[in-house]
């Protein structure tokens, strides 16, 4: 390792990921790990490479249910004792027309896309220190201004809620020395792409997106607080 390598692996070396059962957050999970990271991953399903990895600890988890994230804290009481990123992957998608949408609907998505974000980040906060980094993954649909489609009134109104809220995390807790950023992504080849636009093929896929998170959690706090970025070549 270079220089600056080695003072990723002595600064950032305890990375929290949701989403860990597939697309991005499988691929980031693995990165992180193979670079030498210690990496908790957290997801309802738990794929085999991940459990028998020897710098992964996986714990399922429904994120909807704020009373399971209580597995986290006894991880991070008992063992970690500090956390050096988060990346907060996991997504809850729903397309069905508007007039469709029932307050339950709106409730499920929330639960994962707002509240559980909400939920873990604060279950962290103890754990957190000068320096660390916390990066929620959203959409180019939660942007103001942005590309609209019928049908996602739930799942992007839910992702500019993410927004607002790491802003506001990051001015709450600048005097502690800790980043909260939020990258919006536009299209990543993904199952979820592939739910929300069949037969779309998208010109970047889950791994590579996984590189750019990587270098942002660990970079992007030098430079970024309170931001979001678009992260798009292209929003179908």
């Amino acid at each position: 390792m270079g220089f600056n390598g080695f003072v990723y692996f002595c600064y950032m070396k305890k990375i929290i990921i949701t989403g860990t059962s597939r697309g991005i957050g499988y691929e980031l999970a693995l990165k992180f790990a193979n670079a030498g990271y210690q990496v908790l991953a957290i997801s309802r399903k738990t794929p085999r490479i991940l459990i028998e990895h020897e710098n992964i600890s996986c714990i399922s988890v429904d994120l909807s249910s704020e009373s399971d994230l209580a597995k986290v804290e006894n991880v991070l009481s008992t063992s970690w004792k500090t956390v050096d990123a988060i990346v907060h992957n996991a997504g809850s998608f729903l397309s069905k027309p508007f007039a469709e949408i029932t307050q339950e609907d709106f409730e499920n998505v929330y639960k994962v896309n707002v509240f559980a974000v909400a939920n873990l980040t604060r279950i962290c906060l103890p754990y957190l220190q000068k320096g660390s980094h916390v990066v929620t993954i959203s959409s180019m649909g939660g942007i103001q201004g942005s590309l609209k489609f019928p049908g996602l009134a739930a799942y992007s109104s839910s992702k500019g809620a993410v927004i607002t809220l790491s802003e506001l995390l990051a001015e709450e807790y600048k005097e502690r020395g800790i980043s909260f950023n939020v990258l919006a992504l536009g299209a990543v080849q993904t199952e979820m792409l592939e739910e929300a636009f069949p037969g779309y093929q998208a010109p970047i896929k889950a791994n590579e997106m996984a590189d750019y998170i990587y270098d942002f959690t660990l970079t992007g706090n030098k430079y970024f607080n309170g931001k979001v970025l678009q992260v798009s070549s292209t929003n179908p």
